[in-house]
């Protein structure tokens, strides 16, 4: 929006037409900065009156409802999903893309300060921290799948009360066993960062710059005299020199050194443009070993290309560390990157190894 990005995250629910009662699916996304759309534009409080008015059901409308469990101490899932838990969910999604803490995270703090002092403050601020957690959320927010979140609601019953109305009574021993677990999981967590920093250690330690795309692109009027990012493309007009040969271009190369026959390989090398050269490729008998070498005859050609013109391999370094997706049609699948999951981006992946290549003959030039 207005050039600048802002973060997303989407579900489906289910919207009421606006002919009859009838619902379908429908995406519904929210916004860091707040704004929701789900067919039309709104915000956290207009999303809060489609939820009440019925214009929009998380549930499937008509469906049976879920049996409430006989005993919510016994059960092993969360609270049915409700539009007032839904709501929270949302708002907590807007926190978490905004990089706020999330409801969840603020129960942890909540969590370690009742810990330092187990008073009543602080367990007043833990029952309302543990309480904005969306309910059919709450099962997860200690990430234990075994105890889920017993040891919290065990903490916050009180003495001599039965923990749920239907578990167990509560007594100083099982708080103090609640309290232990949660020491044993703060261990258990920093024990899992330092082998994580340990097996990771070469690891980034700042997020990789976001995908660039390599765009296929017609210049009938020639091309650019400012370069940019079309040099990475392959058709690009620019000598290569590859054993002891010179091509006008790496897709002129490629096409080349593909043909059987070294009088076919003449006539490509020397075609007056890359849509003939690609043409003519295309229709002369291939070396029998092709298929298996020409992932490295490409990897050969485009190391050429960038080493061999200093100006364009700043245009490849100028991409960082991003994920270089090469896309168009005039390449087959294996070169490209297809939306329909046959693309393999060999050339995209090769870019990248050749981009990492020319960072390391400048780090260690000898």
């Amino acid at each position: 929006m207005d050039g600048e990005t802002i973060d997303g995250a989407w579900c489906h629910v289910w919207r009421r037409g606006p002919w009859d009662d009838r619902y379908f699916l429908e995406d519904l996304i929210v916004f860091a900065d707040g704004a929701v759309k789900c067919e039309e534009w709104t915000d956290l409080p207009g999303l809060e009156k489609l939820l009440a008015s019925g214009g929009i059901a998380v549930t499937q409308p008509g469906a049976a409802e879920v049996p409430a469990p006989p005993s919510k101490w016994a059960a092993r899932y969360g609270e049915p999903l409700t539009p007032q838990g839904f709501l929270l969910e949302a708002a907590d999604k807007v926190e978490e893309l905004s990089g706020r803490p999330t409801a969840a995270q603020r129960c942890q703090e909540a969590i370690r300060r009742f810990r330092q002092d187990p008073g009543e403050p602080n367990r007043t601020m833990l029952r309302e921290a543990y309480l904005a957690v969306p309910p059919h959320l709450r099962v997860f927010v200690l990430g234990d799948m075994d105890h889920q979140d017993r040891p919290l609601r065990i903490l916050l019953t009180e003495v001599g009360e039965a923990v749920d109305g239907d578990g167990p009574v509560a007594t100083p021993d099982m708080h103090q066993q609640a309290l232990d677990y949660f020491h044993r999981l703060e261990q258990a967590v920093a024990r899992a960062q330092e082998q994580r920093e340990e097996r990771y250690a070469d690891d980034p330690t700042e997020a990789g710059q976001a995908a660039f795309s390599s765009l296929e692109t017609v210049y009938p009027q020639g091309w650019p005299e400012v370069l940019g990012p079309f040099v990475l493309r392959n058709e690009y007009p620019v000598p290569v020199v590859f054993a002891g040969e010179t091509y006008p271009s790496v897709l002129h190369a490629y096409w080349a050194l593909s043909a059987a026959d070294p009088r076919d390989h003449d006539r490509i090398r020397d075609a007056p443009s890359v849509r003939e050269a690609r043409e003519t490729g295309a229709r002369v008998e291939r070396r029998a070993d092709w298929p298996a070498a020409r992932p490295a005859v490409m990897d050969g050609l485009l190391d050429a290309k960038f080493t061999q013109h200093p100006e364009l391999a700043e245009i490849l370094l100028a991409t960082g560390d991003s994920v270089i997706s090469y896309t168009g049609l005039s390449d087959s699948p294996f070169w490209r990157d297809a939306g329909d999951g046959r693309g393999r981006n060999w050339v995209g992946r090769l870019l990248e190894l050749t981009r990492s290549r020319l960072v390391a003959r400048r780090a260690f030039p000898q």
